[in-house]
């Protein structure tokens, strides 16, 4: 039931940090994060928000809970938690692990195995920690006051940094002696257009995306033309037509070759791109860079349309109109990251596959050389901050469990727990009103402000007033219903009370398509299973539908007999070390 915590790939307990919000325990809200997902500030403002849609409440109103931007709330909040962090042993377990690259997969390991007594060596060729957070993620989007407090609470502890070091070869590090090694350098490579016509006379105002967000990043790149073309429809193409305006372009537009509604970028990524007046121009495919006497002009372009084969698979097809030429004084390609591993030698027992990918194992994310670990964009190619996360919790599983002998296939089991929330006939230890407020906007500085410092960061995050009414409109849906068949008296005062008529005494069907037609309201989401009881003494089952549950606990206050009760479930993925 639990949606929004299973679609997050680190688990994080949603509806219990919300909860924490609403009762003004922004720090307690903060530590149950970062216990799950590291860098509670940092994904309050840049996760990809896989939960989102995942979250109950778009089945009461259009909109879910704004958790993401909750997240925030309680890091904007927090008092000091440096005393909450995790203490490093004085004594070392004699283990050593290297970590290449800084990024939030390599932070993770850190974070999870130091606490138990290893020497963590942490190499990354950038002059600070946070990898592409902080080389790619625009400031106006991450300040960097934000990212360097998330990222220094790991490395204080006691991690040790070799920054400005890359590593060129794999081999030459294995040969230093380290337990285990995790690779977590990310996609370091940005994907090209390079047999396309003047891409070699026009080089000098065409710029990979990825490469050129980095130099701004690190200040080495300052300003850019007036009229700019951002190739691409994913986050980064956002990421670089909206700093490309801070810099001085005044035509700033993204063309991509896909339809407007099938770009890969979140959808308030685009939305924050037009309203800075950057218009995204689909369905136009790449042709040539137009170079006249040394000079960019500017592109061409193929006009296509999606159509659809009989087998269901979308093809982008030529509207047969004449191409389409657009000025550029220069050109960002954002369409796509790719991996890179020449630093990694072939004779070291690790596989390839035709890709030139390292065969990974999905579970313990082990390669073919048993020391040897990989996570986050390195491991399955790009995906984001929460899922790289994700990553280095199972990655820091196996490297503890591979250092104490011991088999890594064999994993854990996650914690769990279930407790009644009752407190009383009528009261409970959770707040069940349920409201019906819509979502709750954001924020966001002045356009003409932010426009004219890269670094003003553009959304404000919530009020506390404004985060307390978002918490609100969470469903607690980590708090179940429980039914004991023992205790009903098949009274049917629930089905009388509950305001979603989500519950239904009937006889007991075989075909479950024809019990979903026999309910009070009928079941009609597929998806969602049904709650149905054991047999009752009338020989008629409970059947509840938890599509339309509201979590109310009405059916728990009004059962004579306590059936019912409201249970929180309590689900915590399995780290390599417990940090409290």
């Amino acid at each position: 039931m639990v949606d929004c915590q299973y679609a997050c790939p680190a688990h994080t307990p949603v509806p219990e940090y919300i909860r924490l919000i609403a009762e003004g325990k922004y720090t307690e809200a903060y530590m149950v994060n970062w216990e799950s997902n590291v860098f509670p500030g940092i994904l309050g403002r840049t996760c990809d928000r896989p939960c989102e849609p995942a979250c109950r409440r778009v089945r009461v109103e259009n909109e879910p809970v704004a958790i993401c931007r909750l997240k925030r709330v309680a890091a904007d909040n927090k008092d000091d938690v440096k005393g909450l962090m995790p203490k490093i042993p004085t004594n070392k377990n004699g283990k050593k692990i290297a970590l290449i690259g800084a990024g939030p997969a390599s932070l993770t390991v850190a974070r999870d195995l130091a606490p138990q007594g290893y020497e963590i060596h942490l190499y990354d060729e950038q002059k600070a920690g946070g990898g592409f957070m902080r080389s790619q993620i625009p400031a106006f989007r991450l300040p960097e006051s934000v990212l360097d407090e998330e990222v220094n609470y790991i490395l204080d502890l006691g991690i040790m940094t070799q920054f400005n070091k890359r590593i060129d070869s794999l081999a030459s590090l294995l040969s230093k002696g380290y337990d285990a090694i995790f690779v977590g350098c990310g996609a370091p490579r940005g994907r090209d257009l390079p047999n396309a016509p003047g891409r070699k006379e026009g080089a000098a105002n065409i710029h990979i995306g990825i490469d050129w967000l980095a130099s701004v990043a690190f200040e080495h790149i300052k300003k850019i033309g007036k009229k700019v073309i951002v190739l691409g429809g994913g986050n980064t193409a956002m990421d670089c037509c909206r700093t490309a305006r801070r810099l001085g372009g005044e035509e700033v537009k993204v063309i991509v070759r896909s339809p407007f509604a099938e770009m890969k970028a979140s959808p308030w990524e685009k939305e924050d791109a037009m309203h800075e007046d950057i218009p995204i121009i689909d369905n136009h495919v790449p042709k040539a860079f137009i170079v006249e006497n040394g000079k960019l002009k500017g592109m061409t372009f193929e006009k296509v349309k999606a159509v659809v084969d009989d087998k269901g698979k979308r093809q982008l097809v030529s509207t047969g109109e004449p191409e389409v030429f657009f000025e550029a004084d220069d050109v960002l390609v954002a369409i796509g990251q790719e991996n890179a591993f020449p630093w990694i030698e072939r004779t070291i027992g690790i596989e390839f596959d035709k890709w030139d990918m390292p065969v990974v194992n999905a579970t313990t994310f082990a390669s073919t050389n048993p020391k040897v670990f990989f996570g986050g964009d390195a491991a399955f190619g790009p995906k984001n901050v929460i899922t790289a996360v994700a990553h280095g919790h199972y990655a820091a599983v196996s490297i503890d469990l591979l250092c104490k002998g011991e088999d890594i296939n064999k994993r854990p089991s996650p914690y769990t727990n279930l407790v009644s929330t009752k407190m009383g006939v009528h009261e409970w230890s959770y707040d069940n009103q349920v409201t019906t407020d819509q979502r709750y906007k954001v924020p966001h500085a002045e356009k003409k402000m932010t426009l004219k410092d890269r670094k003003r960061e553009v959304e404000l995050g919530f009020d506390v007033a404004t985060g307390f009414k978002e918490a609100e409109r969470c469903l607690n849906c980590d708090v179940e219903t429980v039914f004991t068949e023992s205790k009903c008296i098949e009274c049917d005062a629930c089905v009388d009370i509950c305001p979603t008529s989500c519950i239904t005494f009937t006889e007991n069907r075989e075909d479950e398509d024809d019990l979903r037609k026999h309910l009070k309201a009928p079941a009609t989401n597929k998806s969602q299973d049904l709650y149905v009881s054991d047999i009752l003494p009338t020989k008629r089952v409970m059947v509840k539908d938890e599509d339309v549950c509201l979590h109310c606990g009405l059916c728990a206050e009004r059962c004579p007999t306590a059936a019912w009760d409201m249970q929180k479930f309590l689900y915590n993925t399995t780290k390599a070390s417990k940090v409290w």
